[in-house]
């Protein structure tokens, strides 16, 4: 189950942070706080059905990995019919969870499942497709948004530019973390070997994939805040700082990068990650009309012809 990974369900939050700060007089805060508890449980239940296929499914793969040889599913020590079982079960469970809030949380829990699916049962297997492995592994980042967000409202609109804001982003973490497998593993028999896509990645194009992952993450970022939102304005160079941060990470042997679970043991990352968290809790509550006014453009009537 890796209930160690259910740290991930932490980018769920923004998709309630947001949602708040728009109906902040309309809620009824007894029944929300149920629906956030069950929504984390249920979400929780279809992440870690998914990771159950995952152990079954890579444990071929698993073998070839220095370190991910020894999961019990690697050595076969896991009862593999058992294992389905429990995969379908826990997803039953979730989904069943997921519908005591509404439709839209259950259908999006679903989405998380079925790109479980996608990402890791042949033919179709995503990760062992070159960019399409970090595409659709990260696809679960907005998905988690969503969740997070109809655990609140099922009438307000998610904003399209933070989705793929959110996607992108997901896809720079990942996209390290696939940089930083292939540079400790360092023989491209072996990497290739281990991981389909591997075979087709090298330092370079990973690097090249990063570097436009982050851009597009930041260019939607800055759209949705100049729509929506333009006090988060202030929060740039911390996010800029953070991602420094990560990237450097990347370098490190036996990187946290390529174990997010572990990721709470890097103090900087951490404060980091805190501050850039509580800033943006806060600015999407405080109210900064001069930001509305020292941003104005300055020329309207000839960017308008």
């Amino acid at each position: 189950m890796r209930l160690d990974h259910s740290i991930k369900n932490i980018f769920v939050i923004p998709g309630i942070a947001v949602p708040l700060s728009v109906i902040r007089g309309q809620l009824q805060w007894p029944t929300l706080g149920w629906h956030i508890l069950i929504g984390f449980l249920a979400t929780t239940l279809i992440a870690c059905s998914n990771y159950v296929l995952n152990e079954v499914l890579d444990a071929p793969f698993d073998k070839l990995h220095p370190k991910k040889m020894t999961r019990p599913a690697a050595q076969g020590l896991v009862n593999v019919k058992i294992a389905y079982a429990q995969w379908l079960l826990m997803m039953v469970a979730g989904i069943v969870l997921a519908l005591t809030i509404s439709r839209l949380f259950a259908y999006t829990a679903g989405a998380l499942w079925m790109m479980g699916c996608l990402y890791n049962i042949p033919p179709i297997r995503t990760k062992d497709k070159v960019y399409l492995d970090v595409l659709s592994e990260s696809i679960n980042n907005p998905l988690r948004m969503l969740l997070g967000w109809y655990m609140v409202t099922s009438t307000l609109i998610p904003p399209l530019s933070l989705l793929i804001c959110y996607w992108m982003a997901g896809c720079y973490l990942m996209a390290l973390k696939r940089f930083s497998e292939y540079r400790d593993i360092g023989n491209p028999q072996i990497a290739g070997a281990y991981r389909r896509s591997f075979q087709y990645y090298t330092e370079e194009s990973l690097l090249t994939s990063v570097v436009f992952y982050a851009s597009a993450s930041m260019l939607f970022f800055g759209a949705f805040i100049m729509r929506y939102r333009i006090e988060l304005i202030l929060v740039f160079p911390f996010v800029a700082l953070m991602m420094s941060t990560y990237f450097k990470l990347a370098y490190e042997h036996n990187s946290a990068v390529q174990n997010p679970e572990k990721l709470y043991r890097e103090p900087l990352l951490l404060a980091e990650t805190t501050l850039v968290s509580v800033m943006m809790i806060a600015l999407l509550f405080i109210d900064i009309p001069i930001l509305g006014r020292i941003l104005a453009p300055t020329l309207p009537s000839a960017f308008g012809h």
